[in-house]
């Protein structure tokens, strides 16, 4: 299966837009996410890509349709299990939703005005 989270292209560094969003989706990486992530204050570990790959295949099946709001209702229910929303915000503190689609290489959902999209920052 030929799956985007697994889609590795290292030909050229990813152009990033200046709100910190990947312009071209097919650059994104595991190293890319490592740098991006570092820039963030971010270490990366498992935890964190299995929830970069999750925003990725929603993303995948949801397209530039998705919403911030369903996203979000979506990952509490995904997530519930290891704490919901706490867990995602100790991953990634300046917002799952906006700091995980920087960092996993995706556009933010339309719907988020706040691009933190409840940071506590």
């Amino acid at each position: 299966m030929n799956d985007i989270n697994r889609l590795e292209i290292h030909l050229q560094p990813p152009q990033v837009a200046p709100d910190g969003f990947m312009s071209d989706l097919d650059h994104w990486s595991p190293k890319v996410a490592h740098h991006m992530a570092a820039a963030e204050g971010v270490v990366l570990e498992e935890e964190h890509f299995a929830f970069l790959y999750c925003l990725r295949e929603h993303y995948r099946n949801c397209g530039p349709t998705w919403t911030a709001s369903a996203l979000a209702r979506a990952l509490k229910h995904e997530y519930a299990s290891l704490g919901g929303t706490r867990y995602l915000y100790e991953l990634f503190p300046k917002g799952p939703i906006a700091q995980g689609c920087r960092i996993a290489g995706l556009p933010v959902p339309h719907d988020a005005l706040d691009t933190s999209f409840g940071s506590v920052h």
